[in-house]
Order: C-alpha cells, then sequence, then structure tokens
C-alpha cells in the first residue's frame, strides 16, 4: 500500500481551515440530496450490471478526482493525502439480518471494478463476521445502503469523527416522482477536509456521471 504523501503546509491553501475546525472548533457537517437517476436506471435496466456496485463505482471514480476526499491524518496530526482511495462497503446478510463490510480497489476501469465487487458481493453475503476480509487498508472511505426506504435526512454521529477525514456516503431507495427516478445521497464530511462548496462539487460531478451513464456497458 501506497504511504499517505504529507501536505506542505507552508503552500496550502487550507491550511488555517484545517487548523480551525481540526482544533478550534473540530466539526463534521452532513448533505443530503436527491440525485436524478433516470438515465442511470434505464441504463442498467438494458445491462447485467448491478446497481449497488455501480453506485459505489461512481462515488469512488468522483472521489478520486479530489484531494479534499483523500486526505489523512498522519501519527504526528499532520495533514496527508492518499494518491488513490478504495471504497468499502456493506452487504447484507439476509438470515442474519447483520452485514459486513467489504473493499475492493478502486479501478477507473468500471467494468474490472464491477466484476471484481460483484464476486465479494457474492462471497460475502453468508457472511458472520463485519470484515470478512480481514483489517482494511487505511486509504479506503465507506458506502452504506439502505435501500429499504428512502430519505430526505440521514446524519451520522461519529465519537471519535474529529480524527475522521474521509468522507462517508449513504445511499437510500430511490424512488419515482414527476417522472423522475431520484436517489437519496447523504454525504458526511469533516470540515477540516472539505468545504460546503467542495461537497457541492463532488455531489454535481457524480449527478452528471450518472446523467451520461454509457459507462455502465462499456466493455
Amino acid at each position: 500500500m501506497d504511504a499517505a504523501a504529507p501536505i506542505d503546509l507552508a503552500t496550502w491553501p487550507r491550511r488555517e481551515h484545517f487548523e480551525h475546525y481540526r482544533h478550534v472548533v473540530p466539526c463534521t457537517y452532513a448533505m443530503t440530496v436527491e440525485l436524478d437517476v433516470t438515465a442511470f436506471v434505464d441504463a442498467l435496466r438494458r445491462s447485467a450490471r448491478r446497481t449497488y456496485v455501480a453506485q459505489v463505482w461512481a462515488l469512488a471514480h468522483v472521489v478520486n478526482r479530489h484531494v479534499e476526499f483523500r486526505l489523512c491524518v498522519t501519527e504526528d496530526g499532520e495533514p496527508a493525502a492518499w494518491s488513490t482511495v478504495h471504497p468499502s462497503f456493506t452487504v447484507l446478510n439476509p438470515e442474519r439480518e447483520t452485514f459486513a463490510s467489504v473493499w475492493t480497489p478502486y479501478d477507473p476501469d468500471f467494468a474490472t471494478f464491477h466484476d471484481a465487487a460483484s464476486a465479494l458481493l457474492t462471497e460475502h453475503r453468508t457472511a458472520t463476521t463485519l470484515f470478512p476480509q480481514g483489517p482494511r487498508p487505511a486509504n479506503t472511505f465507506d458506502v452504506s445502503s439502505l435501500p429499504w426506504v428512502s430519505f430526505t435526512g440521514f446524519d451520522l454521529q461519529v465519537q471519535t469523527g474529529w480524527g475522521h477525514l474521509a468522507p462517508i456516503f449513504t445511499l437510500g431507495r430511490h424512488h419515482e416522482r414527476d417522472g423522475r427516478v431520484l436517489l437519496p445521497l447523504a454525504v458526511q464530511v469533516h470540515h477540516a477536509a472539505a468545504d460546503g462548496f467542495h461537497t457541492a462539487r463532488l455531489v454535481q460531478e457524480v449527478q452528471a456521471l450518472l446523467a451520461a451513464p454509457d459507462w455502465v456497458d462499456a466493455s
């Protein structure tokens, strides 16, 4: 695994913001949005690809574009950035009504990622432990799904959240309204890592990716 590269504090535009929201007013925030996934759902209905895997890849693809969502804190408490981060996502064991968390290396090629992630979901849908692959790499971020219910707000209270700079995503059940298919997405962000501007840009880029889903069937 690659080591995270230290941030050059002398030239980092976010140095003051990072220090303020890490040490003076430590805080996280959550944003819940509805994504228009009409074209995305239509593409998946004509495809053999799995919806959840496609959702996870779309998030990972955009997250990896932006350093604000690849940040971490070193053992010395200094900010650093991973060159690549990988999604860790949940899979339900329906018989036990518990879930496992699995991770797949991010690949910019959706087809490659889809095959690897789909195999993991199949393999671990009967897992009886939380982390069946063993300890996760440090450069992962979390995605979970609540496909049974739609929501208009979702917030996590993370006790040790002041040191957790990776974003956390929660997907809801998509639903139809006014002829469009909408998907709830909640994003939990550490304010030291990213402001509302950065999170809004991330959401807009995810929306753009889902609105032009040619990649779903690309081989």
